[in-house]
C-alpha cells in the first residue's frame, strides 16, 4: 500500500512539473477586457504609452484616464450640460510626453436618467469632446469605459508628501486611489449606471476611464 501512495505521488510530482513548463513556454495571453494605453483594470499610477505607431497621433481605441473637476450626478445633472476633467497621467509616446498628465478634457452629458419610482437605477452617459493640451484646443470623440474612486485631494497630498503635494497635484498625478468605484458599473455607449437601485453619483476626483473613437493629431509642442 505504501508503495503505491508513493507511485501516485512521484506521477502526480511529474505533472505538475510538466504543467509548469507548459505555462513557461507557453505563456497565456493577454486578456481581451485588459485596456488599451493605461495601467491595466486598476486606478491609474504610471505614465501610459500610446498604442499607436504613427507620430504625434492618439488612435482609435487609445484609452485614456481623467479625473473628474466636479461632481456628477444623475439626480440633479441635465442633458447637454457641460463638465470639465484633467488626465491624470502622462500619455507617453517614447520619450516625449504627448499628452501631459495635468491637460484639460471637457465633456457634456449626453443623456441623463435619474432614479424613479419604477426605473430605480440612475443613469448619466457622458462624452468627451475637446482636450486641451499645452495650451492647445483639439476636438477629441470619447465615451467612458471605466470609472474609478479617487481618496480626494486631502488623502493624496498626503500620500505625495508635503514638498511635492502641490506640484503634484497641479500636475495631475494621482494618489490614494480606491480602485473602482462601487455602485457604478459602466456599460455600451459610455452608460455610467448605479448597481443599487439609486442615482448615480460621480464624486469631485472620480477618474474616468475614457476610449478615443476617432484619431487625435497632437502639434509638437515649439
Amino acid at each position: 500500500m505504501q508503495s503505491m501512495r508513493l507511485m501516485a505521488g512521484v506521477v502526480a510530482l511529474a505533472a505538475c512539473v510538466g504543467c509548469a513548463d507548459t505555462m513557461r513556454d507557453n505563456p497565456p495571453a493577454t486578456s481581451p477586457d485588459t485596456p488599451v494605453g493605461t495601467t491595466g483594470s486598476t486606478a491609474p499610477r504610471e505614465p501610459a504609452q500610446v498604442t499607436g505607431s504613427e507620430r504625434n497621433v492618439v488612435p482609435v481605441g487609445q484609452e485614456m484616464d481623467v479625473r473628474l473637476q466636479d461632481a456628477l450626478s444623475s439626480a440633479t445633472a441635465t442633458a447637454e450640460q457641460r463638465f470639465e476633467a484633467t488626465t491624470a497621467v502622462d500619455l507617453m509616446q517614447g520619450d516625449n510626453a504627448l499628452i501631459p498628465a495635468g491637460s484639460t478634457v471637457r465633456g457634456i452629458v449626453s443623456s441623463v436618467d435619474p432614479a424613479g419610482k419604477i426605473d430605480r437605477v440612475g443613469r448619466l452617459t457622458l462624452a468627451f469632446d475637446q482636450i486641451v493640451v499645452n495650451g492647445r484646443e483639439y476636438r477629441m470623440r470619447a465615451l467612458a469605459t471605466q470609472v474609478f474612486e479617487s481618496g480626494g485631494i486631502r488623502e493624496e497630498t498626503k500620500t505625495v508628501g508635503t514638498a511635492g503635494a502641490v506640484g503634484a497635484i497641479v500636475g495631475g498625478i494621482i494618489g490614494g486611489l480606491k480602485g473602482a468605484l462601487i455602485g457604478a458599473i459602466v456599460g455600451s455607449g459610455g452608460v455610467i449606471a448605479a448597481t443599487e437601485g439609486k442615482d448615480i453619483e460621480l464624486p469631485a476626483g472620480a477618474i474616468v476611464r475614457v476610449r478615443l473613437d476617432s484619431p487625435m493629431q497632437i502639434s509638437s509642442r515649439q
